[in-house]
């Protein structure tokens, strides 16, 4: 392209040494000038931009190395800025024409120093007209007393910043002003630097030093590429302000102070600042898509935990499968080395690990005459009522899928899907009131922005740190918080008390020594979004009575807990990604609650989720998993409904319970953990206290006092489950299914009661209840597969067993020692003794349906007593039915048993026909039992009584 004939680089030299105006001129010429003229953005431009007096590099002070996506932009930006003092409409004396002339025509220049043409400031203000411009010339500038500003000027340093000085306290009584390039000092009778109750003032480019501005409304400020060094500010009231590109720094209190209502008489400024303000809002970018666990790394300051780990659910294979930190590293480096790792995973996986299947507890060898031999005697039983979930857990595939799905449906929602779907998150982060702090940076200092009495305050990418808290908000007061680092605070990043609220989203909090965010007295803000990391304590702290909603938020490497919830603490928890904690990922202590759901909470060191100390939240369709520990944990004193989660792969248990903490667990799917899918134990057990005394040194005191009373006045309604009484742990509609130990371990002194759960393929037995002084009622589960018994009960244990489907285990299919019913099951293909009753056994065994193929339907050893009766025993293999001892036959009675063999294949009576297959549901399998507003409702109906007393059989007593 040529303009005129010569080259555009030629041109482009040329015009490189034209002023501004003579740009400007240039533009307008024609089509292809404007596009040369526009072509100099990063000659030109750029040092029309850094040779200004009045302004700085676009990015100072946060990232002064990074070049702004327009020179030009960036300089018509600061330009219509500075100029917007100059945009009153009011004037003193003449018409808005008039006025407006002398602004750009008549306005002087006046002189102030040892050359110039007044000696003092004083002077000159009491000389000039409105609009003057008055230049300080180089040096220092002391003023005896307060200075009042009575008249619209401008105040200039000349020279570079640092060459005037100015001490002295204003006060001004205009409708506007504007100061520039000066470095202000308090005088000696105050600390006062400037104060203004009506006009607006514009500060650019200016050092405050141990002082400060007073800025109250109707008045309003615009401070822009400042420097406050001790100094801060004070707005109280303020309907609109803007401080832009400045940096508070050695502060001994709060750097800026906002305090009051946002006033409704609004100064003159507040249009031409909210054009401003919406002229420089940043648009909402995607975030890289960032799913769990995986947080990409970025400048926003160093995690301590160095790379953040990968983890990639695995399902049906070894623990030993799931990814390293090693493997995650190779994960995160060239798409070579991501490739040949996948495939060497691979291979070892091959060699290694063969996939678990449906039937791997029951993968004993046998030869082709015993599979048909089996195949002739084999009762089919997949028509029970739970077949559908078994038929879920059996299938690796399926079960892959589904979650694979989950992990898709609770994959991370970026700042702009959230505002799109929440319309008050969406206004708020819309809303120009009050303070509007964007681009400054906060540090070394003691506080950074405090909001109290109803203040409102919005900040945009700015950077707290080496604070000893970066944002403090208290008493109905409202902070908008967006896209800022928080980081290296000596107690929490954020805190919000007494009722505070607003938007915390897109930030970056990390490293601080108390929680990121701290939540306590009321404060319900939304917090979404942000990535919450490397704290020296827990992530986000609930307290005493606070509320919140918490969403769609990376929060990981945390010291403690992720999110830590006590006193009455009662927030929405829902679609964050909770990962890599170096202790719990949620806990849940004191009398804490909340609504936690869908979120993904795994790789975490101890439990997934932990309740205690009368924590009582409601969990639901949280994927927990991969943790190095158990996957949740119930301990003393902790309630809670936890329904329709997947526990999958942790390293201990899927879920550790006291049972006399009276949890509810329905509708969970918990497998491929390494230890027990569930264990029970009473309150004597301390196997796995709380040890670490979790917030021990953070300051709760207050909360700690006023817990017992200070309820929300609405908290009944809120949380309605609180109002209802629970008496018994209960463990319902769960898949426990390829857990490394026994499916359900029961060690425990109260009552417990265990539901219509289907519990399958477990590498140990099936259910294991090793103590139980109380009754342990075991109804309508699916027992099948299993590695060993499908139901093994120690010595002196009281259980009921009645209406289960005990299936196809690798050993025997009940083992009991101890005492109760067992009554109305259906004891089927065990590759042992369908029931075995030992030592000092004390049973009542009547109604089952019980087969062998190689062993006895029923077998009695040691002093084993009590009734047998009315069973249907149907032949196997070895035509074995019941073996009674010989030692005791008074104390145990064998009656009306009914022996049935095999005619021919597929004989109709000996089928599972009346009733089917059990476990047997009238109306089919349960629903979930949780109402749809949120309450929780026990699906278990009248208990049937029953079992052995301690000093023998109450069955021998009747007979």
């Amino acid at each position: 392209m040529e303009v005129s004939g010569l080259p555009v680089e030629l041109w482009q030299l040329i015009l490189s040494y034209l002023r501004l105006p003579d740009l400007g001129r240039c533009s307008l010429v024609c089509k292809a000038w404007y596009e040369l003229v526009l072509s100099l953005d990063k000659t030109r431009w750029r040092q029309l931009c850094l040779g200004c007096l009045e302004h700085r590099h676009p990015n100072w002070p946060n990232q002064p190395s990074v070049e702004p996506r327009s020179w030009r932009e960036a300089f018509k930006q600061h330009y219509l800025a500075s100029k917007t003092w100059t945009k009153n409409t009011q004037d003193l004396e003449s018409s808005n024409c008039l006025s407006l002339f002398r602004r750009r025509k008549g306005r002087r220049q006046l002189c102030v120093g040892a050359a110039g043409e007044f000696s003092s400031l004083r002077a000159a203000l009491a000389a000039a007209s409105p609009y003057d411009c008055l230049v300080l010339l180089p040096g220092v500038h002391e003023e005896q007393g307060e200075v009042l500003l009575k008249v619209p000027v401008e105040v200039v340093g000349q020279g570079n910043l640092g060459d005037v000085a100015l001490l002295a306290s204003i006060d001004q009584h205009c409708p506007t002003a504007r100061l520039c390039n000066m470095v202000f000092m308090p005088a000696r009778f105050t600390s006062v630097l400037y104060k203004t109750t009506s006009g607006y003032v514009q500060f650019d480019n200016c050092n405050f030093e141990s002082g400060q501005l007073q800025i109250h409304a109707p008045g309003t400020c615009q401070v822009k590429f400042c420097t406050f060094s001790q100094s801060s500010i004070h707005l109280r009231s303020m309907a609109l302000c803007v401080l832009e590109n400045c940096e508070f720094t050695g502060s001994e209190n709060a750097s800026v102070t906002v305090e009051g209502c946002p006033s409704s008489d609004r100064n003159w400024a507040c249009k031409h600042l909210a054009v401003l303000a919406k002229s420089c809002t940043p648009s909402m970018q995607e975030p890289d898509p960032a799913g769990c666990p995986t947080a990409k790394q970025d400048g926003w300051g160093e995690s301590l935990l160095g790379p953040v780990r990968t983890c990639e659910i695995v399902v049906g294979e070894e623990r030993s499968s799931f990814l390293s930190a090693v493997g995650a590293r190779a994960l995160l480096g060239s798409a070579q080395e991501d490739t040949e790792f996948r495939e060497n995973l691979q291979a070892a996986k091959e060699e290694e690990c063969p996939a678990l299947n449906s039937n791997s507890s029951d993968s004993d060898l046998h030869s082709d005459d015993e599979e048909d031999a089996q195949a002739v005697y084999k009762l089919p039983y997949q028509a029970h009522s739970l077949s559908h979930t078994l038929a879920d857990v059996t299938h690796s595939r399926l079960q892959s899928n589904r979650l694979h799905a989950l992990q898709r449906d609770l994959k991370l929602k970026s700042l702009q899907q959230e505002l799109q779907q929440d319309k008050e998150a969406q206004s708020l982060a819309n809303s120009l009131q009050g303070c509007i702090i964007r681009q400054c940076l906060f540090r070394d200092g003691k506080g950074g922005i405090f909001i109290y009495a109803q203040g409102q305050a919005k900040l945009e990418g700015s950077i707290f740190r080496d604070l000893t808290y970066a944002v403090r908000c208290i008493q109905n007061s409202k902070v908008i918080m967006l896209r800022n680092d928080i980081h290296h605070c000596k107690a929490s990043g954020i805190f919000l008390r007494l009722s505070a609220g607003g938007l915390i989203a897109d930030n970056n909090i990390h490293s601080n020594c108390e929680a990121g965010v701290d939540i306590r007295k009321g404060a319900n803000p939304l917090v979404l979004c942000n990535k919450i990391h490397s704290g020296l304590r827990s992530g986000i702290v609930v307290v005493g009575n606070g509320k919140g909603i918490i969403r769609s938020n990376q929060i990981y490497g945390n010291k403690e807990a992720g999110i830590y919830i006590l006193y009455n603490g009662n927030p929405a928890v829902s679609g964050n990604h909770i990962f890599q904690g170096l202790a719990a990922g949620i806990a849940v202590n004191e009398n804490g609650r909340g609504q936690i759901t869908g979120n993904i909470i795994c790789e975490n060191q101890w439990g997934g989720v932990d309740i205690r100390h009368g924590g009582d939240p409601v969990l639901r369709n949280n994927l927990i998993s991969c943790g190095y520990s158990d996957g949740m944990v119930v301990g003393e004193h902790g309630k809670g409904l936890i329904e329709g989660n997947v526990i999958y792969g942790n390293k201990g248990c899927g879920v550790w319970m006291m049972s006399s903490s009276l949890p509810h667990l329905i509708n969970n799917e918990i497998s491929h953990n390494s230890i027990y899918g569930v264990a029970v134990f009473c309150r004597k057990d301390h196997a796995a206290d709380y040890s670490h005394g979790q917030g021990r040194s953070e300051s709760f005191q207050e909360e700690r006092e006023g817990a017992g009373g200070e309820n929300d006045s609405d908290s009944e309604e809120d949380y309605p489950a609180a109002q209802r009484p629970i008496s018994v742990a209960l463990v319902e509609l769960n898949s426990i299914n390829h857990n490394g130990a026994a499916g359900l371990h029961v060690k425990s002194s109260e009552a417990l009661n265990i539901i219509a759960n289907v519990i399958h393929a477990n590498c140990d037995d099936g259910v294991t209840v090793l103590q139980s002084s109380q009754l342990t009622c075991i109804a309508n589960n699916s027992i099948s597969c299993n590695s060993r018994e499908g139901v093994l009960v120690e010595a002196e244990c009281q259980v009921e067993l009645r209406g289960n489907g005990i299936y196809e285990n690798s050993s025997h299919g009940i083992v009991s020692k101890g005492e109760g019913v067992i009554a109305e099951n259906d004891i089927i293909g065990n590759h042992r003794c369908g029931l075995q009753l030992l030592q000092a056994a004390d049973m009542k065994v009547t109604k089952n349906r019980i087969q062998s193929f190689r062993d006895y339907g029923i077998a009695l050893f040691d002093e084993a007593k009590g009734l047998v009766q009315e069973n249907l025993i149907f032949q196997g293999t070895s035509k074995k039915s019941i073996l009674r001892p010989m030692s005791n036959a008074e104390d145990c009675i064998i009656q009306n048993n009914v022996l049935l063999t095999f005619k021919k294949r597929f004989d109709m009576e000996c089928m599972l026909i009346n009733p089917p297959a059990r476990p047997h549901i009238e109306g089919g399998a349960p629903e979930s039992c949780t109402a749809a507003d949120g309450q929780r409702v026990s699906s278990i109906t009248t208990r049937v009584d029953g079992g052995c007393h301690n000093h023998g059989s109450i069955f021998c007593t009747i007979l």
